[in-house]
């Protein structure tokens, strides 16, 4: 996306900075004072997911906000470095460079599993992860076969990306697929998806995030993953079943779960302060 186009309007474009730490660019937001909490993103969005959240998170602490390798505003560095993996392996390099220690990390969706990995692959990273609607659990059937098919084809044909892009603008098709997640956003709100959905860049990373995704080692090895985690999830999320976090801080030995009625996999834009209210005793300790 044209950072210099977008930037007038975009969410917090104030406390935005470019950062190369390769193979990426890395679009970050910076803001407030404080022990530190990271935010990452869902796959297909970018940090003005957050706008709403940030306010009420800023009072006690440092926000930040990245966007994930080429969607948003981050220039990606490496098309093969868009799987769950690669990801949390770049984003722990970022931190790493920039000096960034998490207490927190909340994750929204995959963003939830990025943090997980990172978890893994770091024990002493962070203390703890929130996961809002996280993307724990596997397509089934014949879905799980063809959509990581569909979105490899995409992304590798010349000018499919391009005629998707286009198909997702038209008319009221934003609204219409935020609402098939089970949310409601107000119209400046789905603005933004509308404007991500424009950018060639945008949609070709989120394409390569779903084709090179695999959830299920991950999945394998929640039983084994000690950090303390709380899972959020939307009691009318049509996207992620709420049973999926539930089922997943089940397998987990420092897990609970938690559910907020009447929203949708886009929770925490719908009603910040409802989904801050319910992990906001826990950042108490950071």
């Amino acid at each position: 996306m044209d950072w210099a186009k977008e930037r007038a309007t975009w969410p917090y474009s104030q406390h935005s900075r470019f950062v190369l730490c390769k193979p990426h660019r890395w679009h970050i937001q910076d803001i407030g004072k404080g022990p530190t909490i990271l935010l990452i993103h869902g796959a297909g969005s970018s940090t003005h997911s957050w706008q709403h959240l940030v306010p009420l998170l800023i009072e006690t602490h440092r926000v930040i906000a990245i966007d994930l390798p080429g969607q948003g505003f981050t220039q990606l560095g490496a098309q093969q470095r868009c799987s769950l993996n690669t990801m949390a392996e770049d984003i722990i390099s970022l931190c790493r460079n920039e000096g960034i220690q998490p207490n927190t990390i909340i994750g929204h969706s995959a963003g939830a599993a990025i943090a997980l990995r990172i978890s893994e692959l770091e024990p002493e990273f962070s203390k703890r992860i929130i996961g809002i609607n996280a993307a724990l659990d596997t397509f089934k059937g014949v879905a799980g076969a063809l959509f990581p098919f569909l979105a490899k084809t995409i992304a590798a044909v010349p000018f499919a990306t391009d005629f998707f892009r286009m198909q997702a603008a038209k008319g009221n098709a934003i609204e219409r697929i935020i609402k098939g997640t089970g949310s409601n956003l107000s119209q400046g709100d789905l603005n933004f998806y509308s404007r991500l959905l424009a950018s060639q860049s945008h949609v070709n990373a989120t394409l390569q995030m779903m084709a090179q995704w695999q959830l299920e080692p991950l999945i394998e090895r929640l039983p084994k993953n000690l950090i303390s985690t709380l899972l959020i999830a939307g009691g009318h999320d049509s996207a992620v079943p709420p049973n999926t976090s539930k089922k997943a801080a089940a397998q987990m030995p420092n897990a609970r779960y938690t559910i907020i009625p009447n929203l949708g996999h886009l929770a925490h834009e719908e009603r910040a302060g409802g989904v801050v209210s319910l992990f906001r005793d826990a950042l108490t300790d950071c």
